[in-house]
């Protein structure tokens, strides 16, 4: 049985200041640093063999912290955040309520992606990732909303809301066996 770890970067500067933040970047403040090194002494002892970011920054530089940049990784475009089109680096007071049944309907309107869309593209890199023969133990560092909705595509979403969200340098395990998916626990490093 395989294991896929996908963790969310550390909070940003887009997070502080509540900007969308899908496809462009911004840097990891301060305490997105202590995250990414708390994720480290969590997952110290898990022996990974193959490690994949997304292609933000704010993610490969997660990575790097998590891995003290001792490690050859992949940078994937499929594990990036999803697309908001002409929303990407405008106030969250511009983003509807993901309850709200329009959601899905006002970024393509504006160069962005679906919910099904991010879900396709995001199940699909990992599913390609873990098909891999010699990738047994696999760390991927991506975002909250590309998670979620792998998340989502095999599970009740509540499980994670009502858990404690999901905050920033969070870990998902699943095993991985038969093509299939299982969430197994989610990680969450304690800042001290």
């Amino acid at each position: 049985m395989k294991h896929l770890y996908m963790m969310r970067h550390g909070q940003t500067l887009f997070n502080v200041r509540r900007r969308i933040q899908g496809s462009c970047d911004s840097p990891l403040t301060e305490l997105g640093i202590k995250q990414a090194e708390a994720a480290k002494e969590l997952i110290k002892d898990i022996a990974f063999d193959h490690y994949y970011s997304s292609t933000a920054e704010r993610a490969s530089d997660t990575l790097e912290i998590v891995t003290d940049g001792q490690v050859p990784y992949t940078r994937v475009k499929g594990l990036k955040e999803r697309g908001f089109g002409l929303f990407e680096g405008e106030s969250e007071d511009l983003n509807p309520h993901f309850d709200d049944f329009k959601y899905d309907d006002l970024f393509p309107h504006y160069g962005g992606e679906t919910t099904k869309q991010v879900q396709h593209r995001v199940v699909k890199t990992l599913t390609e990732i873990m098909n891999k023969e010699d990738h047994e133990v696999v760390l991927a560092v991506s975002h909250a909303g590309a998670s979620m909705q792998f998340f989502s595509a095999f599970n009740d979403p509540d499980i994670i809301f009502n858990s404690g969200g999901f905050t920033n340098c969070c870990i998902l395990h699943y095993t991985y066996d038969n093509n299939k998916f299982k969430f197994v626990e989610i990680l969450r490093p304690e800042v001290k």
